[in-house]
This record gives C-alpha cells, structure tokens and sequence, in this order.
C-alpha cells in the first residue's frame, strides 16, 4: 500500500446493496460509476495537496476555467479484478503511472508522482471493492484524469490542476458481443503526425477520432483504423487501440512507436508473452495495401487489437471504399486466443506471474 494519505470522506448516501447487485448483474462498460472517487489538488505555490477520497458527484466549473477553452487534458485507463484467492490487484499500474507522467510532460502539466497516483487508485477500489463484478470477465475500470482547473483566458500552461479518479464497472467491451470485429479503415481523416500527441493520452486525439468512427458505424463496422498522416500507408492503430498481425510462419508483427502511437499497455505485455513462447514478434511498418495482399494469399492468419478496456479482441473483417477482405476464417485464431487467455489469466492470479505485473494490495 501507498504510505501517501488520503483522507476519507465516506458518501453519505452509497447505492443501496440490493440495488448494487442488480446493476453489477450486467454493469456493461462504461455506464455505472461507483460511490466514491479521488481527488488531489495542485498549484504552483503549493504543488500536490488535498488527497482524499470523497463521494462522487458533480464538479462545479467556472465558465472560464482553462480545461474548457484550451483543452490542457490527460488521462489513463487500467482495472482492478478480484483474484481467484479473493485478494484485490491491479495490472502494471507503474506503467500507467509512468505513461501519466509523459503525457503530462507532452501536455505542459505537472508531473502526479508514482506513488500519488497508485495510492489514488489503491485507496478508491479499497473504498468501493464492492462495485468488482463477479461475472465471467468482470472488473472495475478506473478513470485517472488531470485537468486545467485556473480560472483564467490566457493561452499559457495553467498554474491550477485538479487529479480525479473514478470508477465504473465493467462487463463486454463491445456492445455486440461479436467473435471478431469488423473494422473501417478512414482515408481522409488521420489520428496524430509526427511531433504532435499521438503518444500522449489527451482527449483531444480522441476527440479528433470520433468523426471517423462515426464513420465506421455508418459502414456497418465496429471500428476504426488509421493510417499514417505523411504518405496514408503505413497502419497505425485503432481509435482506442493497438493493432497485431500475425503470420502463417507463427511470426507476429505491431507497428512501431514512432511518436504518433500510444504505447499500449496491453501492447507491451502480449509482446512479452509472445516471446516467452518463443515467437517472433517485430515492431515494424507495415502498409494497408500489404496487409490486403497478405489476407488474400493466406500469409496472413490472424489480426487482433488490445487495449484495457477490450483487452484483446480478434479483427474479422476489413472494409473500405475499395472493397474489404476477410482475415483468415473471419474468427478468432488460435494466437489471438491463447494470447488472450495467458494474459487474462495472469491479470486474475489464475496463472503464474513471471514479470511481477499483478500489483496486489489490499
């Protein structure tokens, strides 16, 4: 546990226990929220204060509070489970402490120190253990995030941040329940370019992907895919996730992180549990009219992509204004799926832990 305290303030009104567990019965994702949320203040006189857990409600909002108008916005996403022997843990969270970190640098914010952030995360699922579903597959999400909260017009870095963390439980991902998804790939809109946020996890990359995603519904699939913003050939990743391929020779291959990718979480794990099973896995580019050609020889088997919320979810189809194609059966393969129980099965203390990633307290 995190020695840095937080003070406590319990909601004087919680949802009433009968009622929780009609509601955690099919939580969904992203729907529920739960009795409690944290809070730290910063300034820049007084730096990092204010730590507490406190009843989750609305936020009272300045109309000139700088979040507002210039967007000076972070965020993560990561979940806690109730393990197999009752206990409580989280999935790598110091990678997301440090992924926060960057993004604040990228974003010109102040920096939530490691143990600030997994002690905001250890204290609010401590106060709200209750809302983990125990479903097949369930967890609860949280939502750390940082905002500008000066009351000030002025296009400079803010001298007020306000750090939230809530959480919601969460069920399937995708709303259909598909085997695989079928994926829209957009050829007029772009997520990052070089030197822009493509690597920070501000709501304004997603903000700028929502048009195209919309998009993608319109055509009848479940998401979308980016190209690169310089040539429009290079597969970048989906709005919200990271994209694998996977190859008859048992070989797997991920676009690199140039600058313009978020560097998944998940992604850095099923690169290391691939390579524990002796595949070869390359961080390489790889163009949209190859990946077409490769799914029609056969020399492509499999496509997935992960990300926290969906974890790992197998790519079925790919549809564009030329046409689309089919990869492999159109369901999920047999990498995708043993990728996906490893690592699901690690994430619930159902299987050995060999690089320390399940964060136990509690």
């Amino acid at each position: 546990m995190s020695s840095t305290p937080f003070q406590i303030e319990a909601n004087p009104a919680p949802v009433d226990a009968n009622a929780r567990t009609r509601l955690l019965a099919d939580p969904g994702f992203g729907k529920l929220f739960t009795d409690h949320m944290a809070m730290i203040r910063w300034s820049d006189t007084r730096g990092w204060h204010d730590a507490k857990i406190t009843a989750r409600g609305p936020l009272m909002l300045d109309p000139a509070t700088a979040v507002l108008h210039y967007a000076q916005e972070i965020f993560e996403g990561l979940k806690a489970y109730r393990l197999s022997d009752g206990g409580t843990a989280l999935f790598r969270p110091q990678e997301n402490a440090r992924r926060f970190r960057e993004s604040a640098q990228r974003m010109a914010m102040p920096e939530l120190p490691d143990d600030l952030f997994i002690g905001s995360l250890e204290a609010l699922v401590a106060a709200d253990r209750d809302w983990i579903p125990e479903l097949e597959g369930g967890s609860l999400y949280l939502r750390p995030f940082m905002f500008a909260s000066e009351v000030f017009l002025g296009v400079k870095p803010a001298s007020e941040y306000l750090y939230l963390v809530i959480a919601s439980p969460a069920g399937a991902y995708f709303k259909s329940g598909a085997k695989a998804v079928t994926i829209w790939v957009s050829d007029h809109y772009t997520r990052a370019a070089p030197g822009g946020t493509g690597a920070a996890k501000c709501g304004g990359n997603y903000a700028a992907s929502l048009v195209a995603q919309a998009e993608a519904i319109k055509q009848g699939c479940d998401q979308v895919v980016f190209l690169d913003a310089a040539e429009r050939r290079w597969v970048e990743e989906l709005g919200g996730m990271n994209l694998f391929f996977v190859f008859d020779d048992g070989s797997i291959v991920t676009p690199p992180l140039t600058g313009t990718i978020l560097p998944g979480i998940t992604r850095d794990a099923i690169i290391t549990l691939a390579r524990d099973q002796g595949m070869t896995v390359r961080e390489e580019p790889y163009a949209m009219d190859q990946w077409e050609a490769d799914a029609q020889s056969g020399r492509l088997v499999e496509t997935f992509a992960c990300g926290t919320a969906a974890v790992v979810t197998p790519v079925g189809q790919v549809k564009s204004r030329d046409g689309g194609f089919t990869i492999g059966s159109g369901g999920p393969g047999q990498v995708t799926e043993a990728l996906k129980a490893r690592l699901t099965a690690i994430q619930r203390g159902e299987a050995p832990d060999p690089h320390g990633w399940v964060h136990r307290f509690g």
